[in-house]
């Protein structure tokens, strides 16, 4: 059954209007009780908030719209589902990630009163910690369409035409509300300093700074970097949020696998052991294993996912890690 916690928890977003934090809460209990062995109580949850996301959905429709013309070779267009609770992150990113729905979701307010929301965010980790999962979440959250720069269309031999192709997607980000993925931003905005690089290259690095200067629209801009430690100094001031996305921590680790097999009975699990396994693995590749786990729980007929079925996916999974050319 719920805990206190939970109930009043339910009972507080729900009073503030605050969706994703009441989904949230409602799909962690549905997650205990499937941990408790209550699968069809746990399914029976997860179908209501399933449908009364549909509801709320429908509710506030997300217009459909689609890059033409020269953008359609610069950006593409998705439309996420992914909500907060699809993430499993360090509390402090998750906190950061709050603030800045709530102040989107008030920002008529804040504009009144003078003040901007936060709306530009540089995420910076290792590959596949979360950070384009996260644009697909805030996008979700917010109920706008997802647009991810294009880099291989976007930069050409010709600088001058790339800060041209800059020009068409800054036009597009004010006059399309939305949230824009400008995913491995690096090619963009590496370093002046680089001994390799040449005037042409500066010049278009100078131009994506001034366009993220002078952007004053509604628009929600969303950068990530593998190699923060390349990128230009001068594009950290550009931004409202810088978010480092670590590799997960042991905890962490057992969320992403709870998560991802909410629907199966872990009650057996040395979270211990798994947890050690999981350890040097990216949220994407303990995603993978425990993907991997369910299937083969499924192929053998078994109800319940186990210590062993979870160690030898992940060890799979460091194999490939350790050794990647075989």
């Amino acid at each position: 059954m719920a805990t206190a916690d939970q109930v009043k928890a339910l009972i507080r977003s729900h009073a503030a209007g605050d969706d994703y934090q009441f989904y949230a809460v409602a799909l962690q209990m549905a997650a205990r009780e499937a941990r408790n062995g209550h699968a069809g109580y746990a399914q029976d949850l997860r179908e209501l908030i399933d449908a009364a996301k549909g509801r709320s959905a429908k509710a506030v429709p997300t217009p459909m719209v689609a890059p033409r013309g020269d953008l359609a070779s610069l950006l593409s267009v998705e439309y996420p589902e992914q909500r907060l609770s699809d993430l499993s992150l360090d509390k402090d990113v998750l906190s950061a990630l709050r603030r800045v729905l709530h102040e989107q979701r008030q920002r008529d307010r804040l504009r009144a009163a003078g003040f901007a929301p936060l709306r530009r965010l540089l995420l910076v980790g290792p590959p596949g910690t979360g950070k384009t999962l996260t644009a697909r979440v805030l996008a979700g959250e917010l109920r706008l369409p997802l647009f991810t720069v294009r880099l291989e269309g976007l930069i050409t031999k010709f600088m001058g035409e790339t800060a041209a192709k800059l020009r068409l997607i800054f036009d597009q980000l004010a006059e399309t509300a939305g949230a824009y993925l400008f995913d491995e931003v690096d090619a963009l905005a590496g370093a002046r300093t680089n001994s390799n690089d040449v005037g042409e290259i500066r010049r278009v690095l100078n131009s994506f700074l001034q366009f993220l200067e002078q952007d004053a629209s509604n628009s929600v801009i969303i950068a990530t970097s593998n190699l923060p430690e390349h990128l230009d100094r001068a594009l950290y001031r550009r931004f409202d949020v810088m978010l480092n996305y670590p590799m997960p921590s042991g905890e962490i680790a057992k969320q992403v696998i709870r998560n991802r097999l909410a629907m199966f009975d872990l009650g057996t699990v040395c979270w211990q052991q798994v947890s050690s396994i999981a350890k040097g693995l990216s949220h994407s590749e303990i995603t993978a294993a425990a993907e991997q786990a369910a299937k083969e729980a499924i192929l053998i007929d078994q109800e319940k996912v186990g210590t062993k079925l979870l160690v030898e996916a992940l060890q799979a999974r460091q194999v490939s890690v350790i050794s990647p050319s075989e």
